[in-house]
C-alpha cells in the first residue's frame, strides 16, 4: 500500500551539489542521485524557493537552468559574494559552501520516496512528516 502523505526530507537525501564562483555570482549545480527523482527536484527547487532559502545572503536574483539529460539543475545566485573573491572579505568569497547550504533545504516528497532515500545523505532519520 502506497501513501500519498508528503514528507519533508533534506535535499541531500536526493541529490549532491557543487558550487563555485564567477565574480560576484555563486554557481550551484544540483544533480539527482537517481534519474527518477529529477522531476521532484524540478518541482521543488524553484528559483524563488532557493532565493528564499538563502535569504539575505543573496542580494540579487536567482536564475535556474534545467539540464534534464544530466538530471541536474544549475542555479546562479547573483550578488551573493560581496563583490567576488578578489575584492571580498567574506570567509567564503568563492562560494564553495553554497552547495552544502542548499543541500540542507528540506523538500516535500511522497512518503514512499522518503522511505527509499532515507539515510542516503548520511543523516538517517532526518525525514519528518508534513501532512
Amino acid at each position: 500500500m502506497t501513501s500519498t502523505m508528503a514528507v519533508a526530507v533534506p535535499l541531500l537525501e536526493l541529490a549532491h551539489a557543487r558550487s563555485g564562483d564567477k565574480g560576484d555570482t555563486a554557481n550551484v549545480g544540483v544533480v539527482a542521485y537517481d534519474e527518477e527523482d529529477y522531476p521532484l527536484l524540478v518541482e521543488q527547487l524553484t528559483a524563488e524557493r532557493v532565493k528564499e532559502h538563502f535569504g539575505d545572503l543573496v542580494i540579487g536574483p536567482v536564475e535556474r537552468f534545467e539540464l534534464p539529460n544530466l538530471h541536474a539543475l544549475n542555479f546562479l545566485l547573483h550578488e551573493a559574494l560581496d563583490g567576488g573573491g578578489t575584492v571580498s572579505l567574506m570567509t567564503d568569497a568563492q562560494g564553495k559552501v553554497f552547495s552544502t547550504a542548499l543541500l540542507r533545504m528540506r523538500i516535500a516528497v511522497p512518503a514512499e520516496v522518503a522511505d527509499r532515500v532515507r539515510g542516503r545523505g548520511r543523516h538517517p532519520g532526518t525525514a519528518t512528516r508534513t501532512g
